[in-house]
């Protein structure tokens, strides 16, 4: 039968996990009113550009 106890003190987290859990916090990862804003930006930006 499995020592439960004795199996969790072996444990070691994978190096693959602690490398993606470090590249997905690590991104400044924009939310929808920030792409909101950059699109209104672009278009900002070609309305001037166009002269509109």
């Amino acid at each position: 039968m499995l020592n439960y106890e004795e199996e969790l003190k072996k444990f070691k987290p994978i190096l693959d996990v602690d490398e993606v859990e470090n590249a997905i916090y690590g991104r400044d990862l924009m939310d929808v009113i920030d792409l909101i804003k950059e699109m209104k930006s672009a278009e900002e930006a070609d309305n001037k550009g166009t002269g509109k």
